[in-house]
């Protein structure tokens, strides 16, 4: 099989998933090429054919030529209505920007003597982040000795774990670097899909 025809035979697939978007095409006249090989609006190779039977054919179905893989040669040409070609391909890009959701990761800090009325806000900060989707970095501070109380510090880690298992699974288990532990949280995908549907 030739580059030719294995182009020509994923000629469908590069339209369906949208890789040929956003490039500029030649078509109809700005093809400058004596030969094409040719693909119709149905998807059938035709193959080798010269440009001007290809543009005849393309006016006599009243649609355009466009050249769909310049790169070899022949040029793999395509019959089909570029107009609404274009436009399906923004309704597409449209879609997949909207389908994008950007997650951020949260930072929620405290210290080992917080209180537990401060840890409660703490608490509804991280789960209203799981809960629009983000992950939540958390973060305890040693002050001054009390760095020699590290198992204090694991203690009220994994208090803050607990008080969220039902919104949140461990991404990053509880761990020291230097004057802190750091804890990272990721959404429980059916806690984010809740919040995204009301």
């Amino acid at each position: 099989m030739t580059d030719t025809q294995e182009i020509a035979e994923n000629v469908s697939a590069f339209f369906f998933f949208g890789y040929l978007a956003g490039k500029r095409f030649r078509k109809n006249d700005e093809i400058r090429l004596p030969e094409v090989f040719l693909v119709d609006d149905t998807g059938e190779k035709i193959g080798k054919i010269s440009t001007d039977k290809a543009l005849a054919l393309a006016e006599k179905k009243e649609l355009d030529l466009v050249e769909v893989a310049p790169n070899v040669r022949p040029p793999v040409c395509r019959l089909m209505d570029f107009g609404i070609f274009l436009f399906e391909q923004k309704k597409k890009d449209k879609a997949q920007k909207k389908a994008k959701k950007t997650t951020e990761v949260k930072g929620v800090r405290f210290g080992i003597r917080i209180s537990p009325h401060d840890l409660e806000v703490k608490l509804r900060s991280a789960r209203k982040f799981l809960e629009k989707g983000h992950f939540v970095k958390a973060t305890l501070q040693f002050r001054g000795r009390e760095i020699v109380h590290g198992e204090l510090g694991f203690k009220k880690m994994n208090e803050f774990k607990e008080a969220l298992v039902d919104v949140s699974r461990v991404d990053q288990e509880p761990k020291k670097q230097g004057r802190q532990i750091v804890m990272l949280l990721a959404p429980q995908k059916n806690s984010a899909k809740k919040t995204t549907n009301n």
